[in-house]
């Protein structure tokens, strides 16, 4: 089942108070991205994160899902209607992320 695009703006709006968030669509879903780093993304209107030391420190219970198969596990985010958790979880996660790889030419 694809994610629906209001459920992405709904995340983006609640994202709104962070600068660099960006999204891009693949294969009906979106990788949800901060100054180019992926931390997430919404699959199957689920809001999923990367489990980084941040991520999983902030949401202990949080339920470990797959978002496609195949995938590596992430952690599903149930909060989504604190702002300012979502706001504070996104920025704690940032220099936990890998950087972006170059881009080949």
């Amino acid at each position: 089942m694809a994610s629906g695009k209001e459920y992405l703006d709904f995340i983006l709006e609640q994202l709104s108070g962070i600068n660099g968030i960006t999204s891009k669509q693949m294969m009906g879903e979106y990788i949800l991205y901060l100054n180019g780093r992926i931390f997430g993304g919404i699959y199957d209107d689920r809001f999923l994160v990367k489990p980084t030391k941040s991520s999983m420190a902030m949401m202990p219970d949080a339920d470990r899902e797959l978002p496609y198969e195949g995938a590596k596990e992430m952690l599903l985010v149930d909060n989504v209607d604190n702002r300012d958790f979502l706001t504070e979880l996104v920025t704690a996660m940032y220099d936990e992320l890998p950087a972006p790889k170059p881009k080949k030419k």
